[in-house]
């Protein structure tokens, strides 16, 4: 109790962002990577004990970044440090993964989320808490930076935030709140639309992408991470437009979804296919019937069944997503394997139909959902697994367990969440 009155305290003090150093360890399309944002002139050595690993320039400080670099994480690797940052190794077979997403704080014109007010905008204690859990991998499946204009003048909620795509921002949104779960574990860092290059784009890039650090790409490729007997397909759906029909970007999407379809998988493992917007999810529609569904998306899945292959590729197990603000656990027909979306993490909340049986898709979909719930509050998920399949624990922002689930693997698996 005393700890979280002195949290509460804390949250009424202005903190100024400081540009500090960060590293963490991401998944990129070449294995792990360490990544560091400094303020120093050049890029320090990556300190290992197989011995020292030179960083090199991702990206040159500019007038709104400082200093970017990357090495890559040696295959081996037991201890690694950089700036004096111990920093989290990558597990060859993880066993508990961590999930969330959505976590940034909402300021852009009339939307003013209150990020002084944790109760508002739990992030931090949400990551401290997720941290606690000593997850062996972490999935953040999209939207990092919603600071996108300026807090008014005479708003206590926001007053002193720093907003657009730049580093004090980041820090506030993203970098300075999770600073506790990048110390715990690797993560796989999913684009989401708020870092499509009309917004934080040019910021995901220099810091996250997966691929070149400049200039911005409106699409990054797809890419597969391989954890033992688990294989991870990152798609970057950060553009796939839910009610206009994009058919250039659909086709995209068509082509790699196929590509994944044929992709080598070790011993056969099953894929999760990552990306931030779902293609079969809901929101509450009028009478507060479950609505939803990605034009884009869907015409991506309809492209390769008119190819006479399946809608998702049948290797892939399960699909997590972001971009609703809740917590949605669903089964489908048509072969497609069960979603997940954990859009909860500290964006302002959808509230979502508890029941999601008879969602009405927008389009011609084919696609019914057999069942499906959603959870409301903020919070996140931590996988854990058990033989064949995952027990799934749902938390509040506190850390508080609220709700456990189960993947059953197969081809589709299936998502049990008893009441």
């Amino acid at each position: 109790m005393k700890a979280r009155v002195l949290l509460a305290l804390l949250w009424l003090l202005p903190i100024p962002a400081q540009a500090a150093d960060s590293a963490w360890v991401q998944a990129t399309a070449s294995g792990f990577e360490a990544r560091l944002v400094t303020d120093q002139a050049t890029c320090p050595a990556l300190h290992t004990a197989g011995g020292d690993v030179a960083m090199t320039v991702r990206a040159p400080a500019n007038g709104n970044f400082p200093l970017v670099c990357a090495a890559a994480i040696p295959s081996g690797t037991t201890t690694a440090t950089v700036a004096d940052i111990a920093l989290p190794l990558p597990v060859a077979d993880p066993q508990r993964i961590l999930v969330l997403g959505d976590t940034g704080c909402r300021i852009k014109g009339a939307a003013l989320q209150a990020c002084n007010d944790p109760a508002q905008w739990p992030f931090p204690q949400l990551a401290a808490a997720a941290a606690s859990l000593k997850p062996d991998l972490v999935i953040h499946v999209g939207d990092y930076l919603y600071r996108e204009s300026a807090c008014p003048p005479g708003n206590a909620g926001c007053a002193g935030s720093p907003w657009g795509d730049n580093w004090v921002t980041w820090q506030a949104d993203f970098y300075t709140p999770a600073a506790p779960l990048l110390a715990a574990a690797p993560i796989v860092l999913v684009r989401g639309n708020h870092e499509d290059c009309s917004r934080a784009g040019p910021g995901w890039e220099r810091l996250q992408g997966p691929g070149v650090a400049e200039p911005c790409t409106v699409h990054d490729p797809l890419y597969t991470v391989a954890l033992g007997g688990l294989t991870l397909a990152v798609l970057d759906d950060a553009v796939s437009n839910e009610t206009e029909l994009d058919r250039a970007t659909a086709r995209i999407y068509a082509e790699e979804l196929a590509g994944l379809a044929k992709a080598p998988s070790p011993a056969n493992a099953p894929i999760w296919l990552l990306h931030h917007r779902p293609t079969w999810a809901a929101i509450t529609g009028p009478l507060g019937i479950p609505v939803g569904g990605n034009l884009t998306l869907m015409q991506a899945s309809a492209i390769n069944a008119a190819r006479g292959a399946p809608l998702i590729p049948r290797n892939v197990a399960l699909m997590l997503s972001g971009h609703i603000h809740s917590f949605e656990s669903i089964n489908y027909t048509k072969g497609v394997p069960p979603q997940i979306v954990a859009g909860n993490g500290g964006d302002d909340l959808l509230v979502t139909p508890k029941n999601l049986r008879g969602t009405q898709f927008i389009g011609h979909a084919g696609v019914k959902v057999t069942d499906g719930l959603s959870v409301g509050g903020f919070g996140f998920l931590l996988m854990t697994r058990e033989g064949t399949g995952w027990t799934i624990d749902l938390y509040d922002s506190a850390g508080g367990k609220t709700r456990t689930c189960r993947f059953t693997a197969g081809k589709p698996g299936r998502l049990d969440c008893p009441a």
